[in-house]
């Protein structure tokens, strides 16, 4: 009963932080400087820990609720945050691989093509991302979490696609699979197609990800299930496969610039690798519709945030 309610329990606490409005922590800010340095990291743990939990259950990655939350209420840099989301999002995706390989919901095949392209224009997007004020960041990066929100709320039932026939590319990379649905009790085929549009896709996504330090999970998960017909529950899990590769490939640029802090980097990695663990067991025991919502509710969230931020509001 308590993996059922996780989600409930989580996402209204992520509201709260996220749809306040930044006047509420004025009386805090002054006290910042002498506050000692050990909140800031202690914070930074609990909320990386419950952010493990929600990235896995949804695929999102942990650097698309990080990087906005984070920069909105705690007192450091964009660019550090930035370098720092692309480690939490490689780390929770390193921590949730081996039990959801194990439990044939992570698909190599799937993964490995995407990954590789979307990994070179992650160096890109890093590049180009360090070169632009963090004002113009915040504000694309509530756009772009926004519109991939709308898109997933409009797109309808997509727990289980149906994918008659596949394309050339398709058959050639073998992209199909049965894995074991615990929570309906059955064994579920799947099969993809439309991947030339996806590989172009991916491309696009990797260098949002490295751009806005993201990782891009958030993009991954609509584009393997709504545009290629994989389950979602293998869409999530092979998303995390994509963000260790494209998040590893963009880090690099941050930490060549100097945009790695550790006293921000250590406990967020931390928490984040302990709630993707947690999480990574839950995955399999929950229905798709509670996924799907979780989802669509913590972007909503982060992207109005992060708009808001970029506005100056």
């Amino acid at each position: 009963m308590v993996y059922r309610m996780l989600p409930a329990l989580l996402v209204p606490g992520v509201a709260a932080l996220v749809l306040l409005p930044a006047e509420a922590f004025c009386a805090v800010a002054p006290a910042a400087a002498s506050a000692p340095w050990w909140l800031w990291v202690l914070g930074l743990f609990l909320f990386s820990f419950m952010l493990g939990i929600v990235a896995v259950l949804g695929g999102v990655g942990g650097g698309v609720l990080f990087v906005p939350i984070v920069s909105s209420f705690f007192p450091f840099h964009l660019d550090y945050v930035r370098g720092t989301g692309l480690l939490v999002a490689l780390a929770g995706a390193l921590a949730a691989g081996p039990p959801l390989l194990r439990k044939g919901l992570a698909d190599l095949k799937l993964g490995l093509p995407m990954a590789l392209i979307g990994s070179v224009s992650s160096i890109a997007g890093a590049i180009v991302g360090l070169l632009l004020p963090a004002q113009q960041i915040q504000l694309m990066l509530g756009i772009v979490v926004l519109g991939v929100t709308v898109i997933m709320m409009t797109s309808g039932k997509s727990g289980y696609p149906e994918v008659r026939q596949q394309d050339r590319l398709s058959r050639a990379l073998q992209l199909s699979g049965l894995y074991y649905e615990e929570y309906g009790k059955h064994e579920v085929s799947w099969q993809a197609h439309r991947t030339p549009v996806a590989m172009i896709l991916f491309f696009v996504i990797g260098f949002i990800g490295g751009m806005f330090g993201l990782g891009a999970g958030f993009a991954n998960v609509p584009v393997y299930n709504l545009l290629m017909g994989v389950p979602l529950k293998v869409s999530v899990a092979t998303s995390g496969l994509v963000l260790s590769i494209n998040g590893s490939a963009a880090a690099w640029v941050y930490i060549f610039n100097g945009a790695m802090l550790p006293l921000i980097t250590v406990p967020s990695i931390a928490g984040m690798m302990i709630g993707s663990k947690i999480g990574a067991k839950l995955l399999p025991k929950i229905n798709t519709r509670t996924i799907r919502m979780t989802v669509i509710a913590i972007l909503a969230l982060s992207g109005i945030r992060s708009l808001l931020k970029g506005l100056g509001i």
